[in-house]
């Protein structure tokens, strides 16, 4: 988990509930992130292991070993309800880059 940065609006307990929720109900929305945006086409998993104002932070097993994913959010976020909006332009982003057509909007 990244150690908060200065201003960053997001306490633990924020960071622990997002981490919590796309772990548990998006693990596949994690890899497809860390697969198009993060760099590691073959990672064979991943999940959010923290977040803070500039991006989200990712543990990938990339052939077989464990490893840190940093992926930026498109701009600074200042409030825990954009952090929701970020995600789901990334995912939609990684579907795009993989050729993969994403789920719809009220499906997030």
């Amino acid at each position: 988990m990244t150690s908060p940065l200065p201003g960053d609006p997001f306490g633990p307990d924020v960071v622990a509930a997002i981490t919590r929720h796309m772990n548990d109900d998006h693990p596949d929305d994690n890899l497809l992130i860390v697969r198009a945006l993060g760099g590691e086409g073959s990672a064979a998993s991943a999940r959010m292991s923290g977040l803070d104002k500039l991006g989200a932070d990712f543990v990938a097993v990339v052939d077989g070993v464990e490893k840190t994913v940093r992926v930026p959010w498109g701009r600074e976020l200042t409030e825990r309800r954009e952090v929701r909006v970020e995600v789901v332009r990334m995912y939609r982003e990684a579907c795009a880059a993989l050729g993969l057509t994403p789920r719809g909007e009220g499906d997030h």
